[in-house]
């Protein structure tokens, strides 16, 4: 009896050791032309033992290169994509890098920054305060999706302050969105559908309570 431990190392686990040992089989054929039908069949049915990975754009790509890997890139056959090296999948992709802009109030995002800093570059009228309003009230979402307990509009009107330089000043008794419309919005909503569910309920048993005109009244 042969144990799994003693047997070749599975190079890539999710394909299992019945495709590596095709592979390593598809290697010994001597013919080009067969060898490289072999793999399309080969490559074919990895795509069929993964199928999420057809989620992916390049995902046949992917699957070439599984094949190449396997075969400990020795495999000479004529696939639709370059093949790859060792070399190539030792690299490591270039570092994206990270925003630098220094955002001091994070739970507020950079788009409240920049559409501040649009409103500080209109004319003083009802329009421009009623998109303060509307950024103040956008601010109170931000703040509690990060801290779902409770603000004060007072805080967001002076973080409001301070993020446009202290340059835009909403009147203190300004009216925000209540704190309660925001955190339970959904929860009513299903407690709406609840009640309206319900009173389809009660009617459809009301309906079926009725007596039926085929059958006896019982006597008294």
């Amino acid at each position: 009896m042969e144990y799994n431990t003693e047997r070749e190392k599975i190079v890539i686990s999710e394909y299992g050791r019945n495709i590596q040992e095709m592979i390593r089989h598809l290697m010994d054929i001597e013919d080009r032309e067969q060898r490289t039908e072999a793999a399309y069949f080969i490559v074919n049915v990895m795509a069929q033992m993964n199928p999420q990975v057809k989620e992916s754009n390049d995902y046949m790509h992917k699957l070439w290169d599984h094949l190449h890997i396997i075969a400990n890139y020795e495999l000479d056959v004529d696939g639709p994509y370059q093949k790859p090296t060792p070399e190539m999948q030792k690299k490591k992709p270039e570092h994206v890098g990270y925003q630098k802009n220094n955002i001091r109030y994070g739970h507020y995002g950079q788009y409240i920054y920049d559409v501040v800093k649009k409103v500080k570059e209109m004319d003083d009228g009802p329009k421009r305060q009623a998109i303060l309003v509307n950024i103040a009230n956008q601010m109170k979402r931000d703040y509690l999706n990060w801290n779902r307990d409770t603000v004060n509009d007072l805080l967001i009107l002076d973080d409001l302050y301070k993020i446009s330089g202290e340059e835009i000043a909403l009147p203190m008794d300004t009216k925000l969105i209540p704190t309660n419309e925001i955190l339970n919005k959904p929860q009513q909503q299903n407690q709406n559908q609840k009640k309206k569910n319900n009173k389809k309920n009660n009617k459809n048993q009301a309906q079926v309570k009725q007596n039926n005109p085929n059958r006896p009244n019982k006597k008294n």
